[in-house]
């Protein structure tokens, strides 16, 4: 039988902290050795040998604690938003500098995805695939209002995937004639309007929308519980240790082709 994974969860009191850890707690191919929360400090004696660390914390100290995992050692996987093309860069430099000392030692990977649930990855895959057959698109993000970013960070990846795609196709602009009242037409992603709803009783669901002409296609996700993240959230442990470098999205490990 293969060896455990060693696992440490950064957030471990909170809500997705507290669910991750039962879900590593009853997968019998790992073992959760450290549990870390607000003031606790991120090194190799706190992580206690932790191959994977696995971070839902906040992003004010998400980027600062991946740092400090792999200065420990550890790989990371991130469920935590607020990442932006910048903090990426810096931890792509920091992995080519750990990973070069490494010698004769498998490289560090670091797993960053905005959504772990398997819904969520399957509808922003369905709608980078349609957005080059449409002439409008936007995205619509719900959740409850405990949530302190907007928009989530799952629909910024959703918004970017589309933003790609029509590009890659070669689409010219949204059709959109608002002069006034701009500010409620939502967030501008690359040119793909996102907007983002907060309302108590709701957890993360999201809903994409493509029109054309006479036609119009919604792409529904809806996540009730956040037991409904952990298979995906298992999965990228699994997957990042044979993963050197960055990794962004789950759907990077699936077989989605």
């Amino acid at each position: 039988m293969s060896k455990s994974i060693k696992v440490a969860v950064l957030g471990a009191a909170g809500r997705m902290g507290a669910t991750v850890c039962r879900a590593v707690e009853e997968a019998a191919d790992l073992e959760l050795v450290a549990r870390l929360d607000a003031g606790d400090t991120v090194d190799a004696d706190a992580l206690a040998g932790a191959d994977v660390a696995i971070d839902f914390t906040v992003p004010a100290a998400t980027e600062a604690n991946v740092h400090a995992v792999l200065d420990a050692g550890a790989h990371a996987v991130v469920g935590t938003t607020g990442w932006d093309d910048a903090s990426r860069g810096r931890v792509t430099e920091h992995l080519e500098r750990v990973n070069a000392a490494r010698a004769g030692q498998d490289g560090l990977g670091v797993l960053i995805a905005p959504n772990f649930g398997l819904s969520a990855v399957l509808a922003m895959t369905f709608a980078a695939k349609a957005a080059r057959y449409f002439e409008s698109a936007e995205v619509v993000e719900l959740h409850h209002p405990d949530k302190v970013d907007a928009p989530s960070g799952t629909a910024r990846h959703t918004a970017a995937a589309i933003a790609r795609a029509r590009s890659e196709a070669g689409l010219a602009a949204m059709p959109d004639a608002t002069e006034t009242g701009v500010e409620a037409r939502g967030a501008d992603v690359d040119g793909v309007r996102v907007h983002a709803v907060r309302l108590r009783g709701l957890v993360a669901h999201e809903e994409i929308l493509f029109g054309n002409v006479g036609e119009q296609l919604v792409i529904r996700q809806d996540s009730f519980d956040r037991a409904s993240f952990m298979p995906g959230v298992l999965l990228a442990v699994r997957e990042v240790v044979s993963r050197p470098g960055l990794t962004v999205g789950l759907e990077n490990v699936l077989d989605l082709s």
